[in-house]
């Protein structure tokens, strides 16, 4: 029996970053779909049309135009039918005081944006693994994914 593929939607304004971002879960040889938004307005409207799937999980970049990754984390989490969507949040800067927020705001993860491909990929299997290990509770120890061992900046 084949499990379906887990959906992720991915929103970011780089297009470059989007398709690298598709290499390293292809890479990884997971069993996903991947529907991606170059702003978080297309975003939204995706995730408010009822004759569309809802994703499993949403991976947000935090600095996009129009509506960035901390608008569209608001809008979701005031949505009941969305609510309860795992979302990761991902930026290249690593600061504390930005990723506290963003938890209390009911972000699941905040990724820190890698150097290195090879990176990106570990950093995402983790990211998944992590929400799937946490579906059934908010206590994330570990809430800020990056590559290097001190993982934020106060």
């Amino acid at each position: 029996m084949l499990l379906k593929p887990l959906l992720i939607y991915l929103a970011d304004d780089d297009k470059e970053d989007r398709m690298l971002f598709k290499e390293a879960l292809d890479d990884l040889d997971m069993n996903v779909s991947i529907e991606d938004f170059d702003n978080g307005v297309t975003l939204m409207v995706n995730l408010l049309d009822l004759d569309k799937p809802l994703p499993d999980v949403i991976y947000l970049d935090l600095n996009m135009p129009l509506m960035n990754g901390e608008e569209c984390l608001n809008d979701i989490r005031s949505e009941p039918r969305l609510s309860n969507i795992p979302i990761i949040i991902y930026s290249t800067y690593a600061d504390k005081s930005i990723s506290d927020e963003l938890q209390k705001k009911g972000a699941n993860l905040y990724l820190v944006k890698p150097n290195s491909f090879k990176m990106l990929k570990n950093l995402l299997s983790r990211s998944l693994e992590y929400i799937h290990l946490s579906r059934d509770t908010t206590d994330f120890s570990e809430f800020v994914i990056s590559e290097k061992k001190s993982k934020v900046r106060s």
